[in-house]
Formats: structure tokens, sequence, C-alpha cells
């Protein structure tokens, strides 16, 4: 007879029983920064076939592999033009540190691309740092100023984001100090939550008008994008479309954010591959695809996901946390500091209670101190500079000219949920999961 045998129910996890056990005492749900840690289908379950006989790969060393980038071609008079096809999403001045959306600014520059703003309006000297900026349209209305719309370079209207569509923002009042709070109009150390959904429209042809305002406002001289948390996907695309919109920004579950409940973020949405795929579908079937450009966020690391992500049909992407974590957050440093928060370097997911270690994540002037502007800009310029070559290596050996380029029929599947999500066929076969 054995004894001491420690059981565990597949149901009833380690991890379960304690989030249970949790909600009993506090009578709350869990809140959370960062992303989801689920595993789902990634980009990772893609590969490419590269060029041996049946084409040609291009020399790095002397053949040129395009990277320029236009976003905003439908009816703007001054389209974003990019150096390269990645973007820093938005992420707002009280999410984060100003040296962090500083030192963002000026990485992107650097890189000839765009940072966008975030909830609570335009830091000034994000607009200072940033040669390109999008300024975002949110419900909360938080900071939003029509002089500070006229100094941006496109606008976003925000619907959803990926770590939390159908949900509003959140910003603890640990965060929300004297500088946060004036440029929110809000009492300082008050917790922020917005609303979910904007005051100013309740459907398409809501939206039609606001952008048709926010044009007006800006003498059709910007693109406007429109951002959506990936749910469902074919129909919200077309919506925003025939709305007006003049880019499609579409935000994946694996999306991170500075604080949502736990249950957005595992249980709400879905990954980026199917979106991507979805998305383009549904501009092809409406017959704007190449007229109104996709930009994917939500989990993109490398340029091998860059590089997927355009071949899969998307115009560009934009990242968000990971070009925090390329500018030191998770960094094995202040380990004391990350030990009193109740976690570790590498598993730190507390962005919500604006006691960063590592200064990116918070508004207290200690903290923030321990991140140097020009040190953290230089990090997430190597980062892109890096995704960047990443992006024109896969490139070559596919034998494009141009990232842009890349195609579908350059991929296959490693797995049959990959295949069936992605509409390649299983890497060695023929075969389409679901075709």
């Amino acid at each position: 007879m054995q004894e001491n045998i420690l059981y565990t129910s597949s149901t009833f996890t380690p991890q379960v029983i304690d989030a249970i056990q949790q909600r009993a005492e506090l009578g709350r749900y869990h809140i959370r920064g960062f992303g989801a840690l689920r595993n789902v289908p990634r980009l990772d379950d893609l590969i490419f076939l590269t060029a041996s006989l049946t084409r040609f790969p291009l020399e790095g060393y002397r053949e040129k592999c395009e990277t320029k980038t236009l976003l905003g071609t439908r009816y703007a008079k001054r389209p974003m033009e990019l150096d390269i096809p990645i973007t820093i999403a938005g992420m707002s001045f009280g999410a984060l540190s100003k040296n962090a959306k500083v030192a963002l600014g000026q990485a992107a520059t650097w890189l000839g691309t765009s940072t966008t703003t975030g909830d609570g309006g335009m830091l000034p000297a994000e607009r200072d740092a940033s040669a390109k900026l999008v300024y975002q349209c949110l419900p909360s209305r938080y900071g939003f100023d029509p002089r500070d719309l006229r100094k941006a370079d496109a606008v976003e209207i925000v619907v959803g984001q990926g770590a939390k569509p159908g949900g509003g923002g959140l910003l603890l009042g640990q965060k929300v100090n004297q500088v946060v709070a004036g440029m929110r109009t809000l009492p300082e150390g008050v917790d922020q939550r917005s609303p979910c959904r904007h005051p100013d429209w309740i459907g398409p042809d809501d939206l039609k008008i606001k952008i048709e305002e926010l044009r007006e406002a800006t003498n059709w001289e910007i693109p406007i994008y429109v951002k959506m948390g990936a749910t469902r996907v074919k129909d919200d695309v077309k919506l925003a479309v025939k709305a007006g919109a003049d880019v499609i920004v579409l935000d994946g579950m694996e999306g991170g954010t500075a604080a949502t409940q736990s249950i957005f973020q595992e249980h709400v949405g879905i990954p980026t591959l199917p979106a991507i795929v979805q998305a383009v579908e549904a501009l092809k079937e409406i017959g704007v695809y190449g007229e109104v450009q996709l930009l994917v966020s939500g989990g993109i690391r490398s340029g091998p996901d860059v590089a997927k992500a355009l071949a899969l049909g998307a115009d560009a992407v934009s990242i968000g946390t990971a070009s925090l974590i390329a500018m030191g957050c998770n960094k094995p440093i202040y380990v004391e500091d990350y030990q009193a928060l109740g976690t570790a370097p590498y598993h730190c997911h507390h962005c919500h209670t604006g006691r960063c270690p590592v200064g990116i994540a918070t508004q207290d002037d200690e903290l923030m101190a321990r991140l140097p502007i020009e040190e953290a800009a230089t990090h997430v310029a190597n980062y892109l500079q890096a995704m960047v070559m990443e992006t024109q290596s896969i490139a070559r050996a596919c034998g494009k000219s141009n990232v842009h380029n890349l195609e579908r029929e350059d991929l296959v599947a490693l797995t049959l949920e990959a295949s069936a999500m992605a509409k390649v066929p299983l890497a060695g076969t023929d075969f389409v999961m679901g075709q």
C-alpha cells in the first residue's frame, strides 16, 4: 500500500486552488500587468521555405532589401512614411514613466519610425522626442486636446486592445501623481477607470461621423487609424473600413497592458496569428486590400515574427511589451525590489503597482532615475535595428528585394492548429488543415 502520494488534479491545479482562495479572502478579481500567460498558437508555429533552386536568394552584402513602409494612403494628404515596418505601440504616460516615453520617442526617431501616445494625452517631452507621433483618441477622453491633435502625424481611434477587448483602461491611484492627474483632469492618488466604449458613438455609423470630425479638425492632412482588439475580426475590420479608416490596427490577445483583470488576458480575444489572416481576408473581400493598410500587434518579439506577419499580409507591426523589455523590463537587477513585490526578474507582471524596479512602469522619481534616457533609447534602437536586420535576412533568403514582397506562399506550418489558422500547408505536405 502506497502512502503520502501527492495527487494533482488537472482541473483544480495548485494555481487554480490558490486563485479560488484569493477570491474567497478578498472578494474581488485579480488585477495585473503584462500580457497573457497561457500558451496559444503563435507565429512560432510557422516556418519559411527559403530559396535554393526554385528561387535565388539575395546577397546581403551587395543586394538591397528595402524596408520603406507607407501607412494611411487612402485619404490622407500626408501619409505616414516610415523607414522600417516596425512601430511603437500606444502606451500612456502614467502607465509608463516620462523617461520611458522619451526614450521610446528617441529610439523611434533614430530608426525613422513612429511612436504612439496612449491614454491621458500628449506628453510634450514625447512630442519633442518623436519625429513621428500617433495621437490616440480613447473612450476616456483623458487629456485629449484638439491643439495637440493638430500637432500629430496620425490619429488612432482606440476601440479596444488585445489584452482587454471590451474592457476599459485602468490606472491605479499609486501611479496618478500630480503631473498625471493634471494631464487627465483627475484627483491625485485616485484609481482611474476608463470607460469601455466611446461616449461619442455607439456604432459604425456614428464612428464614421467621428472620423469625419477628426479629418476636418486636421484638414485631411494626416491618416486616421482605428485600433481594435482581435475578437470578431472580419466583421469589425469591414465596419471600420466602411466608417472611413485609413489604417486598421489589430491587436491580438498576446498584447500587453499596464493593468487589467487576469480573466481578460487569459480568456478573451483571439491570438495574433489567426487575427492577421482574418483581417486580410476581410480587406480582400471588400476590395480594399492594399488601399487600407493593416498594422498588427500583440506578442511581436523578433525579426522572424515581423517577417511572418508581413508574409501573412500585414503592412507593418507594432511592438509594446518587447520594447519595454529591450530597455530593461524584467532585467535581473535590483533583485531585492522584485522580491519585495513578491516576484523575481523574468517573472514580474507588477506593472500596475507603480513600483517597477527598473523605472519603466512607475511615477516614483527615485525609481524613474534608474532608467537613464539615453541608455534606454540606445537599447531600444539597437533592438529595433536587430529586428530589421533579421527581417531583411529572411526576406533575402526567400529571394525578396523588399520585405513587403514576402507572401503566404513562403510559409508552412508545424502544427495542425497553425495550418488551419494561417491556411498554409503542414510542413512537408500539401495538406492544409480545414481545406
